[in-house]
């Protein structure tokens, strides 16, 4: 005789713990989108370290250039920037009202080891792109490995060695 397993009716449904994992993650975690945390509306941003500098690529869609604003300072990088407040038309109700106004402010720590003052910013179709170099003593060495001539000392081979 076979047994026969049937499907439970409950087995396609989520937990309340993933259910609500999945809320906040679709309510608050939508990467490359503006969020907002605390009534505060954040701009999304690309940080990237290499051997030479830290580049971070700020997404800035309809600020100017003169409304945006960068400090380092105590090791952390500052953005900013204002938008003019929109003239509130007296008619008409909002369906959907998503575009940022107003200021904003994102902060990020830099690692150790930068040279702010030598730091450079350009902001080209509202992206801005910062570079901080990074100083010389901090930057990766690589040493050079020099073979040696057996006889001279080189390295032991296994079974080598004294007899």
């Amino acid at each position: 005789m076979s047994l026969m397993r049937r499907p439970s009716p409950f087995g396609e449904l989520m937990s309340l713990r993933q259910a609500m994992d999945r809320l906040f993650e679709d309510s608050f975690v939508r990467p490359g989108e503006f969020t907002m945390i605390a009534g505060e509306t954040r701009a999304p941003l690309d940080v990237r370290l290499t051997a030479d500098e830290v580049f971070v690529r700020a997404a800035l869609p309809g600020i100017k250039p003169e409304d945006a604003s960068i400090t380092i300072e105590n090791g952390t990088l500052t953005i900013s920037a204002q938008t003019e407040a929109e003239r509130e038309e007296q008619e008409g109700t909002w369906l959907l009202r998503e575009i940022r106004r107003g200021a904003f402010s994102r902060a990020i720590s830099l690692p150790a080891g930068l040279q702010p003052d030598r730091a450079t910013a350009h902001f080209e179709d509202g992206v801005l792109t910062v570079r901080i170099p990074r100083a010389e003593e901090v930057k990766p060495k690589e040493i050079k490995i020099t073979p040696t001539s057996a006889g001279q000392g080189g390295p032991v081979r296994a079974g080598e060695g004294e007899r």
